[in-house]
C-alpha cells in the first residue's frame, strides 16, 4: 500500500476517546476499535493483516519504536507518545499505553495499544524533542538519537518512564 504524503492538517482525539488496537508478534493489525478506523481514515479492510507501521509519521524518530519493541518483547509495558499519519496525510498525536498479551503458558500471543489523547503539557514539549532526536538519527544513526535522548533525561533526572508520564499529569 502506498504511503500518503504528509500534510499539516491536524487531527485530535476527544478527552475520553479512547483507541484500541492489537498486533500480532510482527505487528501486523488484527484489531482496531472504531475510533482507531475512524480517525485513521482506512477502512477496517484496509488496515487488518497491514504492519502498524502503516500509521508511522515520518516525524517520528526510530529510537521510540526501538525501545517500545525492546520493552513489549520483553514483556513489560511501555508509555509513549507518537505522531500517527492518517490515510489522507494528517496527523494526530496520541500517548499510547503498548503491553503485550501473554497466553495461558507465559508466552507472547500479541500486543494490545490503548491509546488517548495526549495532554497539552506533552505536545509543548515533545514535538519539539522528536524534532532533536530525528535531527540527530539523520547525522549519526539511531545510535545518535539514543544518545541524545539518554543525555537529556540524564541532565532531567529522570528515567524515560518517569519523564513521559511526568508530561501527562
Amino acid at each position: 500500500m502506498q504511503r500518503p504524503n504528509p500534510n499539516q492538517t491536524q487531527k485530535s482525539l476527544n478527552n475520553d476517546d479512547f483507541i484500541v488496537s492489537k498486533t500480532d508478534q510482527k505487528g501486523k493489525i488484527i484489531y482496531g476499535n472504531k475510533i482507531f478506523i475512524k480517525i485513521s481514515g482506512y477502512a477496517e479492510s484496509e488496515l487488518i493483516g497491514e504492519p502498524h507501521s502503516i500509521l508511522r509519521h515520518p516525524d517520528m524518530p526510530k529510537i521510540i519504536f526501538k525501545t517500545l519493541w525492546e520493552r513489549i518483547q520483553n514483556k513489560q509495558e511501555i508509555f509513549a507518545y507518537v505522531k500517527n499519519l492518517c490515510k489522507d496525510g494528517a496527523y494526530y498525536w496520541v500517548f499510547a499505553n503498548v503491553t503485550a498479551t501473554l497466553d495461558v503458558n507465559g508466552n507472547i500471543r500479541d500486543f494490545h495499544s490503548v491509546r488517548r489523547k495526549p495532554s497539552e503539557k506533552a505536545l509543548s514539549i515533545i514535538p519539539n524533542l522528536y524534532s532533536q532526536l530525528l535531527a540527530a538519527e539523520k547525522s549519526g544513526g539511531i545510535d545518535a538519537s539514543k544518545k541524545l535522548l539518554d543525555t537529556i533525561l540524564l541532565e532531567q533526572g529522570v528515567d524515560y518512564d518517569k519523564f513521559v508520564l511526568s508530561l501527562q499529569q
